[in-house]
């Protein structure tokens, strides 16, 4: 598949299946890409800080085009995200729907004003 051409969830997973089992040479374990997960969620807290918090990025420190650094790295937590799911059987297009239906139901009223 080409880049920019994934509507769904689940064509992500599909595609992430497919590199890892042609070119990635396997999953890590579950436990590795748990601390994979939290080690590239600290790189986009990193990026969030500098751009639209109230720290300063150092010279070079997100390169020519912080929204191009953002993108790289919200695509780099999908990623082991659909990996995780992927190694645990959970359908995330499936998964995303419940949540969705759930918050809505929970939160029809609370954020009324």
């Amino acid at each position: 598949m080409e880049a920019n051409t994934y509507s769904s969830l689940n064509e992500v997973q599909k595609a992430v299946d497919d590199w890892i089992v042609k070119v990635g040479g396997g999953y890590f374990s579950e436990l590795t890409n748990m601390v994979v997960l939290t080690e590239e969620v600290g790189e986009l807290a990193r990026v969030i800080a500098r751009v639209y918090g109230d720290q300063v990025a150092k010279q070079g420190d997100l390169g020519a085009d912080a929204h191009a650094k953002l993108s790289e790295e919200l695509a780099d937590v999908l990623w082991v995200v659909a990996c995780l799911a992927n190694q645990t059987g959970v359908n995330l297009t499936d998964a995303f729907a419940a949540t969705l239906a759930k918050k809505t139901k929970r939160d029809a009223n609370r954020f009324k004003k």
